[in-house]
């Protein structure tokens, strides 16, 4: 998947924006929480982080090209080094699995307030 359809996938999401952060790194967030974190660079996609739960922690580190990713909470986030893991269509549904559990953690309030 290239960073431009990864981009309109991941912004298309409800109340998702995007920052550039961390020097050369692009972090969507909604609400302001991450949930996923990309090259900023056009021309190369070489791997994306994303949130999971504790036991699809396991699951995933066990696949060649995903391990843990660094400075994030330890087995509740993962770096996908080669995209050639998922498909197209299972790595859409890994990222918005990942806007769905940071979309969980936020109150009750807030999501009524942002309609999700």
């Amino acid at each position: 998947m290239r960073l431009d359809r990864l981009k309109t996938f991941a912004l298309a999401l409800p109340q998702t924006t995007v920052v550039k952060q961390w020097g050369e790194h692009l972090v969507f967030k909604v609400a302001g929480k991450m949930f996923l974190v990309t090259s900023e660079d056009p021309s190369v996609l070489d791997g994306l982080t994303i949130k999971c739960t504790p036991e699809e922690f396991d699951e995933l580190t066990e696949i060649d090209g995903i391990a843990q990713a660094p400075y994030c909470a330890k087995r509740h986030w993962v770096r996908v080094a080669d995209l050639a893991v998922f498909s197209e269509q299972d790595l859409q549904f890994r990222i918005r699995h990942s806007y769905d559990l940071v979309v969980a953690k936020l109150t009750k309030k807030l999501r009524t307030e942002l309609g999700l």
